[in-house]
């Protein structure tokens, strides 16, 4: 707690703002994220531990399935101690430190999934274009290095943004849009020169989710002709729903990322509940809703 409210050391401190215009009623609409924070955790968790648990489950899609719980769960994690924080204690400022702190396991996470993702396209891809193949492309030592790589990359990429926001001077009142520390809302508060921060951060979003819907999209364009080119229209159904839950998990991550972004930029426009309410469904719904697509569409889950 010392760490959200630490404005006496002199360093710059940011201000959350909550949901505007509900200040109010902030412990009644607590209850609904406690509950969505809690069924997102024991979900993820229980996720982990079937995976480790059932022998028919030590397969590779399940494998990248456990690295999307793993991932999911930090970043719940990562956005929880923030968001309660302001509707249950009231406590509304973050040291600098810690906000960095938080922006960079939330954007490094995302990475992370967003890398996962693409190694679970590349799962499907090989199981409905290359099924002879499969269990001599995907080996656990293949799984082990997508899932590094995506890793490593998230981390490499992040790692100089905290760096760069650490040397800006911040002024006026540092009030941030959004109920955790996100790296463009930061960026907009510095006084500083930021250009170079900004391409930086351009850069990123390039290398890794730009990047990534590319290659997801391409797999998907490849597994739809294999499909057209197989026999009956009932073969191709069953083959197209073995990437059903793969598919959900992709729209849930990538909706609410792709409407966050264009309302960053739109946020003169549109009302301030609306642009809180869609920054908390972000970081809140994907892990809450994956664990739900995998235990409705998935027969061996």
């Amino acid at each position: 707690m010392l760490a959200f409210n630490n404005t006496a050391s002199g360093r710059p401190t940011f201000s959350f703002i909550g949901i505007p215009g509900l200040e109010a009623a902030h412990m009644w609409i607590s209850i609904p994220f406690c509950l969505l924070y809690f069924v997102s955790l024991a979900g993820n968790s229980l996720l982990l531990i079937l995976v480790r648990a059932e022998q028919n489950l030590h397969e590779p899609q399940f494998y990248f399935l456990a690295m999307l719980a793993l991932t999911d769960l930090g970043l719940s994690l990562s956005t929880m101690p923030s968001v309660l924080a302001i509707f249950w204690f009231d406590v509304h400022h973050i040291g600098l430190d810690a906000c960095l702190t938080q922006m960079f396991f939330i954007h490094t996470l995302s990475s992370v999934e967003s890398g996962v993702l693409v190694a679970m396209a590349f799962d499907r891809l090989i199981a409905v274009c290359a099924p002879l193949h499969y269990t001599r492309i995907l080996t656990h030592y293949t799984v082990a290095c997508l899932s590094g790589a995506a890793l490593l990359r998230a981390t490499t990429l992040l790692a100089p943004l905290p760096f760069f926001l650490r040397t800006f001077p911040f002024c006026g009142a540092n009030i941030l849009s959004h109920s955790y520390c996100y790296h463009p809302d930061m960026l907009n508060l510095a006084c500083g020169d930021i250009t170079f921060s900004s391409a930086y951060g351009w850069v990123f979003v390039l290398c890794t989710f730009v990047v990534d819907v590319i290659f997801i999209l391409a797999s998907y364009m490849k597994i739809l002709g294999t499909i057209m080119r197989m026999g009956t229209q009932d073969r191709n159904w069953r083959t197209l729903h073995t990437c059903a839950c793969h598919l959900c998990t992709v729209l849930v991550f990538y909706v609410p990322l792709i409407s966050l972004a264009v309302l960053h930029h739109y946020t003169q426009d549109i009302s301030p509940v609306v642009y809180t309410t869609m920054s908390n469904a972000y970081l809140l719904m994907t892990p809450l809703l994956n664990p739900l697509v995998y235990s409705l569409k998935s027969r061996q889950i």
